[in-house]
């Protein structure tokens, strides 16, 4: 079944970081723009515009002092946030207009304009925390997100999933205590930024709506896949959110020189099929992603592709090689997906 799917695109985003070496490049999103203009891909999604967020909107999420921090750095020719997040002149107003793309792919769906939609936007946000910016990223797109669609939508039960290599430390940190909130994060543990254990369930009204999967490297499709059916489909379901939001990372693809995971197209295919799933039961298929990491440029080329293809119904990953997949997880592959059941079982009874 072909869908209406959203894409935020816009050449702006490229003027983060221009003139210096770093794997967060605009070469990266450079090449995904150009496959969306292949033949094959070209005129089947809907163009979303983008926008700047306000500070009001940033401000769901992030202290005041830190948001005009970042705005001070526009004055400036380059400046180091952290080890690994520079700016450049440009970087606070992409980095708002990341917020706002992603608002608007967010409100473009709540009103049904498409069925579902993706931000490929750049920085990235989801180590971002409410006052200090983090590996790579400047403000928390998914977070700001989220507490938009609390705030502006009245929606209240949003699921987080984030399948970046890295755990979104600052994604995790700002809904903690949030029970509107579930986030779920599947990871290489132990790597950046070494959060992300399976004890790590939320605090107070929050407890066990922070589910984490800490997968060993070279962890591939099946266990993912795995994880998605065996943990996050019964939790999600009873969850029953209103609308999913997708922190969609690449850097677990299996060339990615950042990581070591072994997830292919196929796999990030079966775990979008999945997601869909769970979006027809529980939200009228209401799904919206936002590019996070991934830093090998063919890789996260054909891996967006293969998502945007089964995000717009132009493909569907079979059901039988979901399941197949499932198979191949038995065993010690599955151990830490058995530790992280045992963790959340007194708090989510679905197993």
């Amino acid at each position: 079944m072909e869908r209406r799917t959203g894409i935020v695109r816009d050449d702006r985003y490229l003027r983060h970081g221009e003139g210096f070496y770093h794997p967060e490049s605009p070469e990266r999103l450079e090449a995904i723009y150009a496959m969306l203009d292949g033949p094959d891909m070209k005129g089947r999604f809907v163009p979303l515009p983008a926008r700047h967020a306000d500070h009001d909107e940033i401000a769901l999420v992030h202290d005041r002092t830190y948001i005009d921090f970042i705005a001070s750095t526009a004055k400036m020719n380059y400046y180091s946030l952290d080890p690994d997040t520079q700016t450049t002149p440009e970087s606070y107003d992409t980095a708002k207009l990341a917020v706002g793309g992603l608002l608007n792919a967010l409100d473009a769906v709540m009103a049904a304009e498409v069925d579902n939609a993706m931000a490929l936007v750049r920085p990235p946000g989801h180590h971002a925390s409410r006052h200090r910016a983090a590996g790579f990223c400047i403000f928390n797109n998914i977070a700001i997100a989220a507490r938009y669609a609390l705030s502006r939508h009245g929606l209240k039960r949003i699921l987080i999933v984030d399948w970046d290599l890295h755990h979104g430390d600052g994604t995790q940190e700002i809904f903690y205590g949030d029970n509107r909130v579930l986030y779920f994060s599947v990871h290489q543990y132990p790597a950046y930024p070494g959060t992300g254990g399976v004890r790590e369930l939320g605090s107070g009204e929050g407890k066990g709506y922070t589910i984490n999967v800490p997968l060993k490297a070279r962890s591939d499709d099946a266990v993912y896949v795995r994880a998605f059916t065996g943990l996050l489909k019964p939790v999600a379901l009873s969850f029953r959110p209103e609308l999913i939001l997708l922190s969609a990372g690449f850097d677990s693809y299996h060339m990615d020189p950042l990581g070591d995971m072994r997830v292919t197209e196929d796999g990030y295919a079966a775990m979008t099929r999945i997601l869909l799933d769970i979006a027809d039961a529980s939200c009228r298929g209401r799904l919206v992603g936002v590019l996070e990491g991934g830093y090998h440029k063919g890789g996260v080329t054909s891996s967006v592709r293969a998502v945007l293809r089964e995000m717009a119904g132009l493909q569907t990953f079979p059901s039988a090689e979901i399941a197949r997949l499932e198979g191949e997880a038995a065993g010690e592959k599955e151990a830490v997906i058995r530790r992280v059941r045992e963790e959340i079982t007194p708090l989510w009874r679905v197993f």
